[in-house]
Formats: structure tokens, sequence, C-alpha cells
């Protein structure tokens, strides 16, 4: 099963695989730079993304492969909820995000950076990369896709419940990293969840 849509199967405008290809594409681009402007100013994501965050500086290993490791947990829950179409194009999403995210260093730099632009401005990439995948039927796999299922079977906004969990995950790193990353990494949650709570409600797209 795929997320449950307001309109008939009829009336809905199917995404070819071409499309369905470059929104991947472009909307884990647009991620991995929102996470490069995060790690270059030692800031935080929520969800996944989070706890790999939190991996990473505690530990120091790389922030792909541990983001990759993450999400392993949750495919079987896209496949039983989401259906297989949903759960391949999550798992091809999340695989090019942690490529990109291990690739991206060696092609972009950044001279100067400010905390809270790299904030803001990273978790507004990181939320338009979300919403590309959403409206294609994919995720970055843990907290989106538990937020699309209760979305889809509670009628609960995926981005405001998004956003109360990754906030939640966010105040972890006082472990990890200085009070002012953390208020920082909050700002760019909040940033990351309006783009979602704005643009990602139940019937508003119907495309598949």
């Amino acid at each position: 099963m795929t997320p449950a849509m307001d309109a008939p199967d009829d009336d809905i405008t199917r995404h070819s695989a071409l499309e369905d290809a470059m929104a991947l594409l472009l909307g884990t681009a647009a991620m991995a730079l929102g996470i490069a402007m995060f790690q270059h100013a030692g800031l935080l994501a929520g969800g996944t993304a989070g706890l790999a965050f939190l991996l990473h500086y505690a530990s120091g290993l790389p922030f792909g492969p541990v983001f990759f490791a993450i999400n392993l947990p949750f495919y079987w829950l896209a496949w039983r909820h989401l259906g297989h179409a949903f759960t391949l194009k999550t798992f091809a999403a999340v695989a090019l995000l942690s490529i990109e995210t291990e690739t991206l260093p060696r092609l972009v730099g950044f001279a100067q950076l400010q905390p809270l632009y790299a904030a803001l401005m990273g978790g507004t990439l990181i939320g338009m990369g979300m919403l590309a995948l959403f409206r294609h039927q994919a995720s970055i796999g843990g907290v989106g896709i538990v937020a699309i299922v209760l979305q889809e079977k509670r009628g609960w906004r995926a981005g405001t419940l998004q956003m109360a969990l990754d906030c939640s995950i966010v105040a972890l790193a006082f472990a990890v990293v200085a009070p002012t990353q953390v208020l920082l990494s909050v700002a760019g949650a909040v940033a990351l969840n309006l783009v979602l709570a704005i643009n990602h409600r139940p019937g508003r797209y119907v495309a598949r």
C-alpha cells in the first residue's frame, strides 16, 4: 500500500520513473548541502540524521555509513505500512544521501559560514529535500517513515509530528556539543519542519 490520498486513483497524476529519479537525486543533493552546512557549524539535525550526527561527533565515525546503518531497522515498518515501492525508493534515497554526504566535502568548502545562517538555511535545504522525497512517495527513513505512517493512519500532520520528535532528539545533543550549538540546532530543526508543516498536508498533493 502506498500513502493514502483523498482523490480516487483514476484522478491521480502518477510520476514517471524519470521524475522519481530526478526527485531522489535533487532532493538528496539539497539535503546533503544542508547537512554539510550543519557539519561545518558543528550543528545537529533531527530524526535518524540527528542520531547519526550524535554518533559522528561522539565517536568520530563517518556520518554517511552511520546514517545508512541507523535506518536499516525502519525498512520493515515502511514495507508493511507504506508498500514496496515506497520502501525501495526510501532505501535508494538513504543510500544516495549517505554517499553524497561523504563525497560533498571534496567538492564544496566554506571559507566563512555564520552559524545562525547555517542553522536556518541548512534546515530549510534539508526540509525542501525531504518535501521533494515525500511528494514522490519516498523519505530518508527513520522518523520520516514513522511520521508518514501516523499521518496516513491517524491524520496527524507529518511536519508537526516530526518537529516534536526532532526537537527531542536535538535536546540529547547537550551531552555531546556546546549549549550554543544545541540552541542553533533547534532553530535549524524548526526551519526544517516549518517547510514540511506548511507544505506537506494530507490531501494537498495527489500525484504519485
